[in-house]
């Protein structure tokens, strides 16, 4: 099981409209995540920032197994409309994951 964090930007004006397709995610697209094997993701938003934090079994393959899945792809393209996209890191899981700097309940006395 791992945990990552992602990082994307909504377009402009879109931040509330974005907010209100979240109060209530397709069940059918949780449903094809946890097949995929995401068992948590949750969002935080400051201003057109939004963070990500998501706990999979593989992530890689995860991304790999929805991009084939329509409901991911008609959820994706729906979001489309809000979102800028993720934040690019090369050094990231799949170019997308934030660098893991520290863990409280990771770090040894």
């Amino acid at each position: 099981m791992t945990r990552l964090a992602l990082h994307s930007r909504l377009i402009p004006g879109t931040e509330e409209a974005y907010e209100r397709e979240h109060a209530r995610v397709w069940p059918e697209l949780i449903t094809a995540m946890h097949a995929a094997g995401i068992s948590d993701w949750s969002i935080w938003r400051s201003g057109r920032d939004l963070f990500h934090l998501v706990v999979a079994d593989d992530f890689e393959a995860a991304v790999a197994q929805l991009k084939h899945d329509p409901v991911d792809q008609r959820w994706q393209q729906h979001m489309s409309q809000f979102v800028e996209g993720f934040a690019e890191n090369p050094e990231g899981v799949a170019g997308q994951s934030l660098r893991h700097v520290w863990t409280m309940s990771e770090q040894t006395e």
